[in-house]
């Protein structure tokens, strides 16, 4: 079993906690990734900075802002892979970012290194499965899931080429748009996530536009999981190096929420 798979086999729905590496600097990144494990949260997802984060709202945008003028690199992220890999054996670490960090050295190259580094798996945001042709393959070579999105716009003809190669879960992005700024309703996720399980065995985990515990609790009870990001990098941005507080903190106000609403589901 992968440390992915044992993570939705806890009997609850999971966390995914997106934070963006290098923010506001390299050296303050680990001990943010640590709070967001205390905080409860299942499944880390390391955002990988990118001048032209096309998909994120201005909250991320700044973000990645605030690590590129840190100076973060790639080999940064991939030391802070392997420093949380050693400090959180059993606890799964994804990549999410854009495809020209990924590809700029070539696809085998990111691959291996993401082996090297403890990485589970690899989220790439503009990158259309259609036109996959050497990420994915390189990955699954180097036994990384290839996690893949599916949209409200992700119709059943295209469902099975977004399915084809996917592994480790599948993201669903409940707004078409930008990270942060919409929420959908619990109706249109609840019918998504259905369609969605009828087609794949695979988790799904549902994300954009959950910020709140309420919202987290509501959408667990359909999903697999939830993933959040918005809110923690706005907590980031707010205290810097001291937000580790305040992200752990957020981090237990959805898990609690989400156990109590689990609780009332199995009730």
């Amino acid at each position: 079993m992968t440390r992915l798979s044992s993570a939705f086999s806890k009997g609850r729905p999971v966390i995914a906690a997106f934070v963006t590496g290098g923010d506001p600097t390299p050296g303050d990144t680990p001990a943010i990734l640590d709070a967001l494990v205390a905080g409860g949260a299942d499944v880390i997802e390391l955002g990988m900075p990118f001048t032209d984060p096309m998909a994120d709202g201005p909250a991320i945008q700044l973000g990645n802002l605030r690590s590129l003028g840190a100076g973060t690199t790639t080999a940064d992220l991939f030391e802070i892979a392997k420093g949380f890999r050693l400090r959180h054996p059993d606890v799964p670490l994804v990549l999410m970012g854009y495809a020209n960090p990924m590809i700029r050295r070539g696809s085998e190259w990111f691959a291996v290194q993401c082996a090297k580094a403890g990485v589970d798996g690899v989220i790439c945001v503009d990158l259309p499965p259609e036109e996959d042709e050497d990420l994915g393959p390189a990955l699954r070579a180097s036994g990384i899931d290839l996690i893949r999105l599916a949209t409200p716009t992700t119709d059943a003809l295209r469902l099975p080429v977004v399915l084809d190669g996917a592994s480790g879960f599948i993201y669903y992005v409940s707004v078409a748009g930008i990270t942060g700024l919409q929420q959908a309703t619990s109706d249109s996720i609840a019918d998504a996530v259905a369609r969605l399980k009828a087609a794949t065995s695979l988790p799904i985990v549902v994300g954009f536009g959950i910020r709140t515990p309420e919202q987290a609790a509501n959408v667990s009870t359909v999903a697999d999981g939830v993933a959040v990001g918005t809110a923690i990098v706005e907590l980031v941005g707010e205290y810097g190096a001291k937000a580790v507080g305040p992200v752990r903190d957020y981090v237990a106000s959805l898990r609690r929420a989400m156990d109590a609403a689990s609780k009332e589901n199995v009730a």
